[in-house]
């Protein structure tokens, strides 16, 4: 009987703690009333692509994070991972609580910022150990740039917020 190649153990980690972001992010957004009536701009993407763009980014970003798990068993290496990921899963999670459940997308905007930056914070921990692993990391980098633009746009178009 071969024995399995695979290390399944970080797969299975990363995988389950994309999901429990995702998961928890889409809990925090609501699209309801309050949502709809904020003005945004005409280039918005539309809402139901938002799921599809999200599931892409937590898979490419959980095999990111296998990939540069698997390249360097260093523990300093690991930790400095472990790190990255966990200050981005919170920021990316908080995001969603500050801008649809506290309805301050003023706020949202510089926390989207700190989310953009713990992203390239992330592919430069990848990159030590993974060019592939911190390649997989740019459309996410890329889509949460969109998402600071359009949160802009939208703080530009609705503010001032928090008056009621």
């Amino acid at each position: 009987m071969e024995s399995d190649p695979w290390n399944w153990t970080p797969i299975a980690v990363a995988a389950g703690i994309a999901l429990v972001v995702a998961v928890a992010g889409g809990v925090l957004t609501t699209i309801g009333p309050w949502y709809h009536g904020l003005r945004r701009p005409a280039w918005k993407p539309p809402d139901w692509a938002f799921g599809p763009i999200w599931t892409t980014i937590f898979t490419l970003a959980a095999i990111s994070a296998v990939l540069a798990w698997n390249a360097d068993a260093s523990p300093e290496r690991r930790g400095a991972l472990i790190l990255a990921y966990a200050v981005n899963a919170v920021l990316n999670i908080a995001w969603s609580a500050i801008f649809f459940r506290m309805r301050r997308p003023d706020w949202a905007l510089a926390e989207v910022v700190v989310l953009w930056l713990s992203i390239l914070a992330l592919i430069v921990v990848t990159l030590r150990v993974s060019t592939l692993g911190a390649l997989l990391l740019l459309p996410y980098l890329a889509w949460v740039g969109i998402a600071a633009v359009l949160n802009r746009a939208i703080v530009r178009l609705n503010g001032p917020f928090g008056a009621g």
